[in-house]
């Protein structure tokens, strides 16, 4: 049975997120000398600037942060009781992979352009960074196998890898959803009911998810 493996051919395969990492950690290198000494890194729900950071902090927190995590997403399945079943969605979370170090480049580029001077709409493109981010992780959630990192994992869908697979395959539709809430959400709200539509839709689709697989796990316990 094949397994899955860090090697030379994922990192290759892999190249899209590794040219972004290294995209974000030369634009920190290249932009730092041009960014005030206070840096905003925050914004509230009406979409304005409430903290600021320090100029190496705006510069290269994000970059330093999302190179992190990409590799934690590369390392975490090789101590994964069930390693062999990643193999079985590579191209899905290879996806999510992208998909997530785009987002964080995305609102890397936010916080430069606001560094610099320039208005950025935060309580607009949030809502539909955040949408499009839900969007495609819901498209894949259905293809990711029983695991115990990347998911849905609540102590039903661990027990049972029928609760796991049906989990996500409802899960999937739920995220799909929220997604295209939140993108609708901005264009059709501004401020903090914006925020608070994006965020309910979120949490909806991820409370739903969890009493789902309580649901069908107990059903599946009873049929035994």
């Amino acid at each position: 049975m094949e397994n899955y493996r860090l090697d030379k051919k994922m990192l290759v395969q892999d190249w899209p997120a590794i040219l972004v990492l290294i995209i974000m950690l030369l634009a920190g290198v290249i932009i730092y000398p041009y960014l005030p000494e206070k840096v905003p890194i925050h914004w509230n729900a009406a979409g304005q600037v409430d903290n600021y950071g320090s100029r190496p902090f705006g510069a290269f927190m994000l970059p330093f942060l999302t190179v992190g995590l990409y590799i934690l997403m590369l390392v975490l399945p090789l101590v994964d009781p069930r390693r062999e079943n990643y193999f079985k969605f590579l191209g899905a979370y290879r996806v999510i992979r992208l998909a997530l170090v785009l987002f964080m480049a995305v609102l890397y580029g936010i916080v430069l352009t606001a560094a610099l001077g320039y208005y950025v709409p935060m309580d607009r493109v949030m809502p539909a960074l955040l949408g499009l981010l839900f969007l495609l992780i819901g498209n894949y959630l259905p293809r990711v196998r029983y695991n115990y990192f990347v998911g849905i994992r609540t102590p039903w869908t661990l027990a049972n890898e029928e609760v796991w697979r049906r989990t996500h395959r409802l899960a999937g539709i739920a995220y799909v959803l929220a997604g295209v809430i939140s993108i609708l959400t901005a264009f059709l709200a501004r401020g903090a009911i914006a925020f608070t539509i994006v965020i309910t839709a979120i949490i909806l689709a991820s409370v739903l998810s969890i009493i789902y697989s309580l649901v069908i796990f107990q059903q599946s316990r009873g049929l035994s």
